[in-house]
């Protein structure tokens, strides 16, 4: 039996994180980073100054720029990565956008381009990393889904169908390579400060609503989700298939 402190050990392991530059996948990144995870950074937005901070730390990381709201670009993703990186062990699909406004007035362009990134993407990505895992016996899949997996929100009706989606895709994948040894679990942050959330934040009806339900009593930060995705990646998950693991300040629970 492994030590205890060792099953979260990521010594040798390749992670891809998507949206890494910024937000929860920076965070995340740093956190497998920290257990010994190299790093493939994928992101549209420039990711060098991620990459020269775990350098400092003295961890790899491989810059993959794309967009992942054009599926040509979403293709390339893992064969890149394998490229730079050797392969895949990890599969973090962090990236993501959001689409506000009333459903009547959702256009077709807004909702077809959340529905790409956030869920087309996020199944064609988990479709390449697992051929590339298969063959091994071995690989962790983290999907980020939303407390809009459990809820409808407000204003937000093509982010919360995706993230639903993404929330029953987490489980379905999951019930079908958990028997060759690849994990598909989710993470559900809570309400987390980033640039996606700044709206809220900034909004002087809405913020104060937000924390009166936030059992912490405040909002989540990048790196709170560090731990939950350590655990998901490393050896301590081997049997936990399927899970959304909600990181909230416990807002679930309220």
């Amino acid at each position: 039996m492994a030590e205890f402190g060792s099953v979260f050990s990521l010594e040798g392991q390749v992670a891809v994180v998507t949206g890494a530059a910024r937000g929860i996948g920076r965070g995340i990144a740093h956190a497998l980073a920290g257990a010994g995870a190299q790093i493939v950074a994928v992101s549209r937005s420039p990711a060098e100054t991620l990459a020269a901070d775990l350098q400092r730390r003295g961890r790899s990381c491989h810059l993959v720029p794309a967009d992942l709201g054009d599926p040509e670009q979403v293709e390339t993703v893992i064969p890149r990565a394998v490229a730079a990186a050797g392969r895949v062990d990890i599969l973090v699909n962090n990236a993501g956008t959001i689409a506000r406004g009333r459903a009547l007035d959702v256009s077709a362009g807004d909702w077809h381009q959340v529905l790409q990134v956030n869920l087309h993407a996020v199944f064609r990505l988990c479709q390449a990393a697992a051929k590339e895992m298969l063959p091994r016996g071995h690989g962790k899949i983290i999907n980020i889904a939303s407390l809009m997996s459990f809820q409808g929100g407000i204003l937000v009706s093509p982010y919360a169908a995706s993230k639903g989606a993404v929330g029953q895709l987490t489980k379905a994948l999951a019930n079908e390579w958990a028997p060759h040894g690849i994990n598909v679990n989710a993470i559900v942050p809570g309400y987390i400060a980033t640039d996606l959330t700044r709206p809220l934040v900034e909004d002087a009806t809405r913020n104060p609503a937000i924390l009166a339900r936030i059992p912490a009593g405040r909002w989540g930060r990048p790196e709170d989700l560090g731990g939950a995705a350590v655990f998901l990646a490393s050896a301590a998950s081997d049997y936990v298939h399927g899970i959304l693991l909600a990181v909230d300040g416990g807002w679930l629970a309220r």
